[in-house]
């Protein structure tokens, strides 16, 4: 089988998380700027089969959308240009960053390193991952 990707995006940092190959478990896997994201996932899914990209849907808590769904809009039409023939799906991010700093408490994480943006945005980019597996 193929891995799935999860995308936590943000104009500055994009938290990245995969399955692995038999998408049982989801797995942290990085950080990288926003600008070289494109590339990042060229070059992963030139070396790693992956089956579909999910991200984030960032909405207020009614459900309406975020400042930042402009933003993520722009992002998913640079992905369908650059990977036409790739799923792209759409998974609720809501308090996903509140939920991953709990997380980094909970696993005893020093304050220093629970402070660090790029550890947040990629246990978001895990519990995206997560929440688009119990979907399917």
């Amino acid at each position: 089988m193929a891995r799935i990707l999860a995308i936590d995006y943000g104009t500055k940092r994009v938290g990245l998380a995969v399955t692995d190959p038999l998408q049982i478990i989801a797995n942290t896997l990085t950080t990288v700027h926003s600008k070289d994201v494109i590339q990042y996932l060229k070059d992963y899914t030139a070396k790693e089969e992956v089956s579909c990209f999910v991200v984030g849907k960032p909405t207020r808590h009614n459900g309406d959308d975020t400042d930042a769904t402009p933003h993520i809009e722009k992002f998913i039409s640079l992905l369908v240009k650059n990977f036409p023939s790739m799923r792209i799906e759409r998974a609720d991010e809501r308090y996903t960053s509140v939920m991953a700093r709990r997380t980094l408490t909970e696993m005893g994480l020093k304050k220093k390193d629970r402070e660090k943006k790029e550890n947040v945005d990629q246990v978001s980019a895990v519990i995206i991952l997560q929440t688009y597996m119990t979907m399917i």
